[in-house]
């Protein structure tokens, strides 16, 4: 079932004849029923005029900015309304309500595996909004119930599919790799709700973490290798800057170093530029060799 608009009547000149009829036939009752000849048909047609005029008032309805009513006759749907404005429809019809305004959503904090079997704890705030008022009254029985049960399931989906951390470069992570994450959930969830009219605008994660039993464990292991990184990059530099001091030595003549003084001052050097502490310095008063 998709949506199709209608045009509603104006509510103002209804209004205002409708007053005016129920105005004049609870007058002209009242006279006529005052007069010593009471006019039976005269009676009754002025009820009849009154029930009627009372009874268009309730086709009256009130359209709001980004708000949309859903009209039906008898079970049957005729369309919606969405210009806003002051209109008038069947009175014998039932309208709905549906806000066409954009509305976010944030899951509750979910205790799932990740795609490492770690168990984590995760939740997403979806920004959503009603595109297609027939389908979101008609095709599910509660849209937003819906969007709620739905959007945790594609959390929980998303959470078993990508790693915690990354373990190998360019590895997609929920930690690290929010661009890809955020549009593949989005993309998870809109394809749940697109029987249900509603448009997916944006869905990012809003919490992420190690579950408790294991949280202390993991930020060990994320200091580990955060160590062994460092550590990496220093020896890399200090070898670079080794390297680079025995071809200058070498290029500029300053001092000739046969093979075991060229190790002594590779491990001196590398002693001083990959050590946690600052190095103490040692004159040294005799010979090269002494």
């Amino acid at each position: 079932m998709r949506e199709k608009e209608i045009k509603a009547v104006s509510g103002w000149p209804v209004s205002f004849l409708a007053g005016a009829a129920i105005i004049g036939s609870t007058t002209q009752l009242v006279r006529t029923a005052a007069q010593p000849d009471v006019d039976t048909w005269m009676i009754l047609a002025m009820v009849l005029v009154l029930l009627l005029s009372s009874a268009s008032v309730f086709g009256l309805t009130v359209v709001n900015p980004n708000q949309a009513q859903v009209v039906q006759l008898f079970g049957v749907y005729k369309g919606t309304i969405r210009q806003q404005g002051f209109w008038w429809v069947n009175p014998l019809t039932s309208r709905r309500r549906v806000s066409l305004r954009v509305r976010n959503f944030e899951s509750n904090h979910l205790k799932v595996n990740d795609h490492d079997g770690n168990p984590i704890e995760i939740a997403a705030v979806v920004v959503w909004r009603v595109v297609d008022t027939a389908e979101a009254i008609f095709q599910v029985n509660d849209y937003e119930n819906f969007l709620h049960v739905q959007s945790e399931s594609a959390v929980r989906v998303l959470a078993t599919t990508y790693p915690y951390d990354a373990h190998e470069e360019g590895q997609i992570a929920l930690r690290i790799s929010a661009a890809e994450v955020a549009h593949k959930l989005r993309a998870e969830i809109q394809e749940r709700l697109s029987q249900a009219g509603i448009e997916v605008i944006e869905a990012r994660i809003s919490h992420l973490a190690y579950a408790p039993e294991i949280a202390s464990a993991m930020l060990r292991r994320q200091q580990a290798n955060a160590i062994i990184a460092a550590r990496k990059l220093i020896v890399e530099g200090a070898v670079s800057m080794v390297e680079m001091a025995l071809d200058q030595l070498s290029a500029r003549h300053v001092v000739e170093l046969d093979e075991e003084r060229k190790a002594a001052m590779v491990s001196n050097l590398l002693v001083v530029l990959c050590g946690d502490r600052d190095p103490q310095p040692v004159v040294n008063a005799g010979t090269l060799y002494q």
